[in-house]
């Protein structure tokens, strides 16, 4: 009997012969451009050396956390103080319950890429991937994943009150990714919370520096000039890209004068009402857009994710670690608002929508065309499916409304959204996702059978508009292969 295919072979979802030709010949090829993730800063400057096989793969990754709660696995053996061993054996017993989860693709097709492993994970499989893969570690350095994964350019997600110190150091090392801080002001607008709000403060002025160390923000034109201070000391170090996680567009009126008495009545420890922080936030968001625009920035708006549901283990776990869900809040008349009053003065950035919420992909799709202004090809764009939609059939819902609604040819293509070193191959699940998808209108003759204008819409998805919209310095190597 014929031995079977493994499960990532060569041509792992790609049903024509157009779709493999796609793939192999424009796609694969192609390095990676990763402007929008949660790689740790720290890890990346100090090359840091994976322990085992789990901290590098379970350790922050909370898609597989709520895979294993959900398959009656007790909260010691995800977060708690089971050993590795104990935590990898737990994963590999509930591997074979993802079927049809993106996540039993994205393991093996991550087993495959950086451990050689063919086979399937389950419990009886779990002893010989657990030794082969520790292993290799030792030549899995952080440094070493990111190089053969052929990154060419990595945006971590940091904080205006984190220091930049880290990214200075990544700089003079000799990785040859680039590595850029994106500028994500969240908790600015906390205002809700005083005494969230008034701890992060203080780490923006000792962050800030100078006159705002030694004083520290007391006022609020100071609190708005110590932000701008933040936004040119990423802006210095090569940084040209912000973003802001919110439940949907920041559009209220707000003066100048209403802002800072929210500001001042924070500072105070009176937590402002919803409806004050939906007006302070909104004077931000404009602030930044407007230093975006004035610095050449893009400016990333994930919009749409229902946070923290679940109180309970919320306090016990801390934020980040599995409990957040899609939200079903109305998008649409806020992000015009927001959008058209930056552009209103031509000041509208370089932006990237993403939405959480499937049943708003026509809506981004639409938004997007009312402000593309001409001066840049996509100028405004339409994100990537993002976090619960960056599986096979949520990719193919946005590809196709992108391409029903504007230009997928400009469309700036996947990123990671990973704190995981060894998520890379999404890049290539996402390429495979869009080359099958191309072929078969190809093989259906829905569009040219032309390879050299399919495949170059393919290579330039997969990594060249990215190159060229975010403006962002490649190391020489890179810049040499893909001109």
């Amino acid at each position: 009997m014929a031995k079977s295919r493994p499960l990532i072979h060569d041509d792992f979802l790609l049903a024509t012969k157009q779709a493999r030709e796609l793939y192999h010949r424009y796609a694969a090829p192609e390095p990676i451009f990763d402007y929008h993730c949660h790689l740790p800063p720290q890890q990346i400057a100090s090359n840091h050396q994976f322990s085992d096989l789990a901290e590098l793969w379970l350790g922050g990754d909370h898609y597989k956390w709520r895979a294993l709660r959900t398959n009656g696995v007790n909260e010691r053996f995800i977060t708690g103080d089971a050993t590795p061993r104990e935590k990898f054996q737990a994963w590999a017993e509930t591997m074979p319950h993802t079927l049809r989860n993106p996540l039993f693709h994205w393991s093996h097709l991550e087993l495959k890429r950086y451990f050689g492993f063919d086979g399937l994970l389950d419990g009886k499989s779990a002893e010989k991937v657990w030794k082969s893969a520790n292993a290799k570690l030792p030549k899995l350095r952080t440094h070493d994943l990111l190089t053969q994964s052929k990154v060419t350019v990595v945006c971590t997600t940091d904080d205006p009150a984190d220091s930049l110190d880290l990214h200075v150091q990544i700089r003079k090392s000799k990785l040859k990714t680039r590595v850029y801080p994106t500028f994500r002001p969240d908790k600015s607008m906390a205002v809700g919370n005083p005494a969230v709000f008034n701890a992060w403060n203080d780490k923006l002025a000792a962050a800030a520096g100078g006159s705002f160390a030694s004083a520290g923000i007391k006022k609020f034109d100071d609190f708005l000039s110590a932000l701008k201070k933040r936004h040119d000391d990423f802006h210095e170090i090569g940084g040209r890209v912000s973003d802001h996680g919110l439940e949907s567009a920041l559009a209220e009126p707000c003066t100048h004068a209403q802002a800072k008495m929210i500001f001042d009545a924070a500072r105070a420890g009176r937590a402002a009402s919803p409806e004050d922080v939906a007006r302070f936030g909104s004077y931000l968001m404009l602030e930044f857009g407007r230093w975006d625009a004035a610095r050449g920035w893009t400016k990333q708006l994930h919009l749409g994710a229902l946070r923290n549901n679940n109180v309970r283990l919320l306090t016990k776990l801390g934020p980040d670690t599995g409990f957040d869900s899609i939200g079903d809040f109305p998008q649409a008349a806020a992000l015009s608002r927001y959008l058209n009053t930056l552009d209103s003065t031509d000041q509208l950035p370089r932006t990237v929508i993403y939405n959480l919420n499937p049943a708003d992909n026509y809506v981004m799709g639409t938004m997007i065309g009312n402000f593309q202004d001409g001066s840049i090809p996509g100028k405004i764009q339409f994100g990537s499916g993002w976090w619960f939609l960056d599986q096979k059939e949520a990719m193919e819902w946005q590809i196709n409304a992108l391409s029903n609604l504007g230009l997928l040819s400009r469309f700036v293509g996947m990123l990671t959204d990973s704190r995981s070193f060894v998520s890379y191959p999404r890049h290539e699940y996402f390429r495979r996702t869009l080359c099958n998808l191309l072929g078969g209108d190809m093989a259906r003759g829905e569009i040219p059978n032309d390879y050299g204008l399919v495949g170059g819409m393919v290579r330039n998805i997969c990594f060249r508009n990215a190159r060229d919209y975010f403006g962002l310095e490649l190391a020489p190597e890179f810049s040499a292969k893909t001109k």
